[in-house]
């Protein structure tokens, strides 16, 4: 195999932008996924970041070694399915919120109105969705956002609702 020579004064911006066009037009994540059809699966699941924040090194380093070991199973042969997923639940949400707004606490939630309150919680854990995405593209951890998860969907409380009525039936 010929390999190109790089030159000794190289474009760091311009070779990333590179490399993210050349991944996108020619599908490379998707077709990682694709040609292997038929092939033993493994799966991931994403644990999904709060988006609520912007991202920072931290989501960067857990992002590595979340995809050290789907990168690993593919290059073994096997089909990995790569889901990402959104947390938009929980208390560094509400907490946000509740700065956000100057609020301190049950009450001032309670005047406001508690559904006017999750909508904003709703609209909090959206805002920085895009900048995550980027980032994520950015550092080359590949997994499939049009197909997303999003914990505040009523398809995902519903399943974990009848994951909680499964193991309440088996007790």
């Amino acid at each position: 195999m010929t390999f190109r020579a790089i030159p000794a004064a190289i474009d760091l911006p311009a070779m990333e932008r590179s490399i993210l066009t050349f991944w996108k037009e020619n599908s490379v994540f998707e077709e990682s996924v694709s040609n292997r059809d038929g092939a033993d699966t493994w799966t991931f699941y994403e644990g999904p970041p709060t988006a609520n924040g912007k991202p920072g090194t931290h989501h960067i380093e857990a992002r590595v070694f979340k995809d050290l070991f789907p990168r690993y199973q593919t290059m073994k042969g096997k089909q990995v399915i790569r889901k990402a997923g959104w947390d938009c639940h929980g208390l560094p949400v509400e907490i946000a919120v509740e700065k956000q707004l100057g609020f301190s606490g049950k009450g001032d939630i309670e005047k406001y109105g508690i559904a006017k309150f999750n909508d904003q919680c709703r609209n909090s854990v959206q805002e920085h969705v895009g900048e995550f995405t980027a980032m994520t593209r950015r550092m080359g951890f590949w997994v499939d956002f049009d197909e997303a998860y999003w914990t505040m969907s009523s398809e995902y409380v519903e399943s974990v609702w009848w994951s909680l009525q499964q193991k309440q039936e088996k007790l």
